[in-house]
Order: C-alpha cells, then structure tokens, then sequence
C-alpha cells in the first residue's frame, strides 16, 4: 500500500515537473521567435529596401553601345547595387503575361521602350537620394527618355520600417513581460505543491539555504532543458526559412544565432532561479497554519 502511494506521489512530481519544463520550453521559444526577429530587423529592413529601385527609360533611337556604357557607368556608382537591362520585346512578354493577351496584336506594334532596372542600396533608398540621383541622370538626356520611380511607394516603405521597429520593441517588451509572469507562475505552482515539505524541513532544524538548494537546482535544470528544447525548435524555424527563401534572406547568421541561443538558457536559467528563491522564501516566512490557505 506504502509503494503505490510512493509511485502516484512520484508520477505526480514527475508530470508536475514535466508540466513545469514544457510551459517554460513554449515560453522560451516565443521569446526565441521575437528575439530572432528583432536581432534580423536590419537584415529584413536592408532586403525589402534593396527590392525597391527605378527604372530608366531608354529612349527608342538610342545605340546598343550607349546603352551598355550607361549601364556600366551605373554598376560603378556606390549608390547602384545592381541592374538589368530589358529589351522592349522582353518588356512585351512581361506585359503580355501579367495582362494574360497580347496587346501588340491588337494595336499593331510594340510600344514600349527599352528600359535599365536599377536596385540601390539600402541607404539610398529615399525619396532625397533619389532626387538627387535623378538630377545626376539628366545629363544623358540624349539617351534618357525619363526616369521612373514609385515616390509613394518608397514614402510608405521608410514610415513602415521605422513603425514595425518599434512595434517590434515595444512588443517584444510586453512578451518578455508576460514570459516572466508565466514562467513565475509555473514556478510558485510548482513549489506551493510542497509548501508542506518546506515547511516540515524547517520545523526538523533544516537552514533555509539548505532547504531553497534542491528547488534552486530543480529550476535550474528545468531552465536549461526548456531552453535546449526553445532552441531547437528554434533551430527548426531556421532551417525552414532558409529552404523556403533561399537566395533571397537568410536567418541563419552564425553569430546571431549564438547570441540568441546563449540568451534563451540564460534568460531560462535566471529566471527559473529568481522565481524559485521568491516562492520558496514565502513558504518559508508563513506560519504552519496559514500553509493551508496560501
């Protein structure tokens, strides 16, 4: 009789323990999902901006030559990250499929012009720079029929990128806010279920340090196995990414990813250890009475 009450007593401890690792695990990799968000918010900031550029409109009498020399010129400017010619009959076909019929057929002849895809760098994609470098293009007005960009476009993407960063920020703080409650919680539930043995270690002489240790030891062991796990999954996430984006962003930044990774056992570790010194202080202050309301 005196074994299966020790074996439910101890399948209960267990699944308790169990309950405790894997609310810590889910609360680490939510924190792991925002920290490698906000750690990739330059890189992700740098791409979506390096996606946007302008087009330069060639004119239609203008020599093959010119246009390469223009071209060349172009890739050689510290602003230009790359560029793309495009023929008026690749020009043709790319309209053809977005309007699904082809529209020269209809009006006779092709009229689009020849246009050089520029992407510029990170930095220089504002509506200043821009100008500045559409001043800088006028001098081939030989060549240069006009220069086109989406001014709105670029306008709303640099509000947005400073939005989101602090949207990021300030929800990331919240998480880590709501994390350190959750985590606390599970803790301080785990203890209360012993509050009864605290409180009979004390009454027998033990120290309250020799008595906070286990407990301390307990969190600590759960902190680093809830953060091995976060990581993992972590680790899964930014395998995925780079399967699903490859070539274009790539989170799997070696030094990011131990900053990251080191962050979340520790942040596991810390926080399992406070919460647990705070819970088990309290059962150790209260009167044996007042054990079975509180």
């Amino acid at each position: 009789m005196a074994k299966n009450k020790d074996r439910i007593t101890k399948r209960k401890l267990q699944t308790a323990y169990l309950t405790t690792v894997v609310s810590i695990t889910l609360v680490l990799f939510l924190i792991g999902v925002m920290g490698l968000l906000i750690l990739n918010s330059n890189k992700l900031s740098v791409y979506v901006k390096e996606n946007i550029g302008f087009s330069v409109i060639i004119k239609d009498n203008a020599k093959e030559a010119d246009i390469i020399k223009l071209r060349k010129q172009l890739d050689a400017t510290s602003y230009v990250k790359s560029t793309r010619f495009i023929s008026k009959d690749e020009a043709a076909d790319d309209l053809k499929k977005e309007i699904g019929e082809d529209f020269t057929e209809f009006i006779g002849y092709n009229p689009l012009l020849s246009s050089i895809d520029v992407k510029l760098y990170a930095d220089y994609t504002n509506i200043d720079s821009l100008a500045v470098i559409e001043s800088d293009l006028s001098k081939y007005n030989t060549l240069i029929k006009d220069v086109f960009y989406q001014k709105n476009l670029i306008s709303i993407v640099n509000k947005n990128v400073k939005r989101i960063s602090l949207v990021l920020f300030l929800f990331s703080t919240l998480l880590f806010f709501i994390s350190w409650v959750l985590i606390n919680n599970t803790i301080r539930l785990s203890v209360y279920s012993k509050r009864f043995l605290i409180k009979t270690m004390q009454l027998v002489g033990a120290t309250r340090g020799f008595i906070r240790t286990p407990f301390l030891n307990s969190g600590t062991i759960a902190g680093i196995i809830g953060g091995v796990i976060a990581n993992l999954m972590l680790l899964t996430i930014v395998n995925f990414s780079e399967k699903e984006f490859s070539g274009a962003i790539s989170f799997a930044d070696f030094n990011i990813l131990i900053i990251l990774f080191s962050g979340i056992i520790i942040f596991g570790i810390l926080i399992t250890r406070i919460s647990a010194y705070f819970a088990v202080n309290k059962y150790l202050k209260i009167k044996g009475t007042d054990l079975y309301y509180k």
